[in-house]
């Protein structure tokens, strides 16, 4: 139970990143960059009445509705959670922090830290299993009919949204809109890739059980032992390799320090690790 509730924490942490990126930076400047909210921010040029955030509940709603029809029960609770939280969380911020004017006039600054904001909140958001609904669904009905990859329908459809943002707000906000999109791709990838990394570990030491029992017994790992020769004194040694996550490598690296500092190793980051112990290989 502690576990789920620090999930939907983490998650509503995302979303309030997200919704503070989208209303204090992207909004004001008219930045469609893509999704519901770019789509949103379109519709809300033509009926003011309606804010953001009332728009991207009535399209939370509606996607949702067309993604029973043509994709069955696939939504987790999550992506339902998360999707209603952010339409909900941008209304609230515009009816408690009424913008009259953008925080900043610059709009290159503006969407630099619209996308940055919304951006880390959705590689939070995405890690934990969840996602922000709204295009995602439509993005899903063209792989299922049309076996368009879900990234490729996705930038289709975030295209047309900025396509229609640059015949709403000009070409200028337009092509400002584009730009955003190719950055958010990217720095969602590389946030993503940073919360993932993993570190894979070679050790050679003279001190090998004590290594291999610090592993197994206070980090709680795994580890594969090959015999090796060493080049220089033609010497047998253990090559010890196991696979950890950073705050862990520090212990080993603290251990290693006080108990054996001639030890050798080699790290590498790696970005995925499957099977026990980590991230199933069944999704």
């Amino acid at each position: 139970m502690k576990k789920v509730v620090k999930e939907y924490f983490i998650i509503t942490l995302g979303v309030w990143f997200i919704a503070c990126g989208i209303n204090f930076f992207l909004v004001p400047h008219n930045l469609a960059a893509g999704g519901l909210s770019g789509l949103a921010m379109v519709i809300n040029n033509y009926v003011p009445a309606l804010n953001v955030g009332i728009i991207m509940i009535i399209g939370d709603i509606f996607f949702f509705i067309i993604g029973f029809i043509f994709i069955g029960k696939s939504f987790g609770i999550k992506t339902i959670y998360s999707s209603l939280m952010l339409s909900t969380t941008i209304s609230i911020l515009q009816w408690l922090v009424p913008l009259s004017q953008p925080i900043s006039q610059d709009i290159l600054i503006s969407l630099i830290f619209g996308i940055l904001l919304s951006a880390f909140g959705m590689a939070i958001v995405f890690n934990h299993g969840a996602a922000t609904g709204g295009t995602d669904i439509p993005a899903k009905i063209l792989n299922k009919y049309f076996h368009i990859e879900i990234g490729k329908g996705l930038l289709i459809i975030d295209f047309i949204v900025t396509m229609m943002a640059l015949v709403a707000f000009g070409p200028t906000t337009g092509l400002y809109a584009i730009l955003g999109v190719i950055m958010n791709g990217y720095v969602i990838d590389f946030i993503i890739d940073g919360f993932n990394i993993i570190k894979r570990v070679e050790i050679i030491s003279r001190k090998s059980n004590e290594v291999q029992k610090f592993i197994l017994n206070e980090l709680e790992r795994s580890a594969t032992i090959y015999r090796a020769v060493g080049a220089y004194d033609q010497n047998e040694k253990d090559v010890i390799v196991t696979v950890m996550g950073k705050k862990e490598f520090l212990k080993l690296r603290s251990f290693l320090k006080t108990n054996d500092p001639e030890a050798f190793i080699i790290t590498h980051n790696v970005h995925e690790v499957l099977g026990e112990g980590f991230n199933s290989i069944i999704e």
